[in-house]
């Protein structure tokens, strides 16, 4: 029922249309491991068409190595990134919620409470 209600505050309740209209042919995913690091990969990581990033893996000051590029978010509400930077406007932010306390930290962001 706390699910259903807070889905009901939520602005959406699909995929944006954009990400929608995707084919989706070539994707990647991007931890946080830290193995990118030194790769000069960043151009290539770029060319796919959809690139998933998890965690609060950081993009900023390492994007010869893990790209630029952010089609969509994955992480636990413990490893949302803190910085608003790093929510690019065109990304879609995926919050993976399975634990009583997560659902707690959807409802305080939603409404805009202190957790």
């Amino acid at each position: 029922d706390k699910l259903k209600d807070l889905l009901e505050l939520l602005p959406e309740h699909d995929l944006p249309e954009d990400l929608k209209s995707k084919h989706c042919k070539r994707c990647v995913v991007v931890g946080s491991g830290g193995i990118l690091h030194g790769s000069e990969l960043g151009h290539l990581l770029n060319q796919f068409d959809i690139v998933i990033r998890l965690n609060d893996a950081p993009v900023q000051g390492y994007t010869d190595d893990v790209g630029n590029k952010t089609t969509i978010r994955m992480t636990y509400p413990e490893g949302a990134p803190l910085s608003e930077h790093e929510y690019p406007p065109a990304s879609l932010f995926v919050a993976v919620l399975f634990k009583r306390v997560d659902f707690n930290w959807l409802q305080a962001m939603v409404k805009n409470e202190t957790l």
